[in-house]
């Protein structure tokens, strides 16, 4: 394959997936849906033409990283902080927390009866099943009404916080004890310390760099102190989230020290600026992400009928703990935010994160397509059907 070879596929990846974005915002089906679809045509293509190709497995953790990063980053960049919030931001805290839980005990539960193996090597391996993916979720929640869209963005923002949170515990401590709390409890307060440095730092360079490469050096060292924090097991995705909202609602904050010392004239242009270029960066990590995740997927391992009639209970139970705990919890106006529960970029990095003497091997890669593939496709049929229902009910 020839060097101008390559640059037409990728630049045509490029433009295929813009227009499934301007199809998804026409028809509310997720471009990723497009995107795996796309991957798995390649493959079937390449597999029929018998061309060698590289092995993408090895760079699928590090771009999924780089595109989580991104996407988190730029929905933080749209939420601007008011005190009447609290109630959305309270509300969207607790229901990834609670749905988080009960559907991970769920899955645990299902994966037992499939697998009869150790309730622990069951409870880890649920985890990736139970997290939303705001990887699909904020960008599928743009079409939403505002208060919608901004439950959408906290609430996967926050399930993929905890997620990875309860991830790295439960990889970290095969066997409880009052320690392990002790060290989660550490891990919590050095990251909520590391995020305010970094946050208030970045801020400071932001004003002070005149070199007219600012916004990806910023980026790059956003980057750098969330691979750091990793490293030490720290959730740093709160620093993501962190500093997207303090960027956003800092020009809020009354101190004059602050606003002398951190404030400067063209910090909003700067921030639009920084949004847009966050925002098309994810775009293309993002593209090249699920096109690369279905490229790599052995579809004809779906043809067990075990992994699809597992699949679709594993995705019943996601739902139904979704719609029970939204219409108990949040009754005001439940739809179409009870669809929104996608499965995607977090579950497949969690997945490719666990250790391999804690994989099983009925829980593989086709059953976490399953699932990815089957949660996109409610999500799409949801809003698809909520946005009938509220045009019908507009001209009524």
């Amino acid at each position: 394959m020839t060097t101008y070879t390559v640059l037409i596929i990728l630049s045509g990846l490029v433009i295929f997936s813009y227009l499934f974005d301007l199809v998804a915002s026409k028809t509310k089906l997720p471009s990723v849906l497009l995107l795996l679809l796309s991957g798995i045509g390649l493959r079937l293509l390449v597999d029929e033409l018998k061309l060698h190709t590289y092995n993408f497995l090895e760079i699928l953790p590090t771009l999924g990283t780089v595109g989580l990063i991104l996407i988190v980053f730029e929905g933080s960049l749209e939420l601007k902080y008011a005190k009447e919030k609290n109630k959305v931001i309270k509300g969207a805290f607790l229901s990834a927390l609670s749905i988080l839980v009960v559907t991970v005990a769920a899955i645990t539960f299902i994966i037992y009866q499939i697998t009869g193996k150790d309730l622990y090597l069951c409870f880890v391996n649920a985890i990736p099943f139970s997290v939303i993916s705001s990887a699909i979720a904020i960008p599928s929640a743009a079409g939403m009404h505002k208060h919608g869209r901004e439950f959408i963005i906290y609430e996967s923002s926050f399930s993929d916080i905890l997620g990875v949170i309860l991830f790295n515990f439960a990889i970290s401590n095969r066997s409880i004890t009052p320690s392990s709390f002790g060290q989660l409890g550490l891990n919590t307060a050095l990251i909520l310390i590391l995020s305010v440095v970094a946050c208030i730092t970045l801020l400071y360079l932001m004003g002070r760099i005149k070199h007219h490469i600012k916004f990806f050096l910023i980026i790059s060292i956003l980057i750098l102190v969330y691979a750091v924090g990793q490293s030490f097991h720290l959730s740093a995705l709160v620093l993501i989230l962190s500093f997207g909202l303090f960027l956003n609602n800092a020009d809020a904050i009354k101190h004059a020290w602050f606003r002398s010392v951190f404030i400067y004239k063209n910090l909003a242009n700067d921030l639009t600026q920084l949004y847009q270029l966050s925002a098309e960066t994810a775009f293309i990590i993002r593209t090249f992400f699920f096109v690369i995740f279905g490229f790599t997927m052995d579809i004809y391992a779906l043809d067990d009928a075990n992994i699809i009639i597992n699949g679709l209970i594993i995705l019943m139970s996601i739902y139904i703990i979704r719609f029970a705990y939204l219409y108990f919890f949040k009754r005001d106006n439940f739809l179409p935010e009870a669809f929104v529960s996608p499965r995607g970029l977090i579950s497949i990095l969690l997945y490719y994160n666990l250790p391999q003497d804690l994989k099983l091997a009925q829980i593989g890669t086709p059953f976490l397509f399953m699932v990815v593939l089957g949660s996109s496709l409610v999500m799409s049929l949801g809003l698809m059907l909520s946005r009938r229902k509220s045009s019908s009910e507009d001209s009524a």
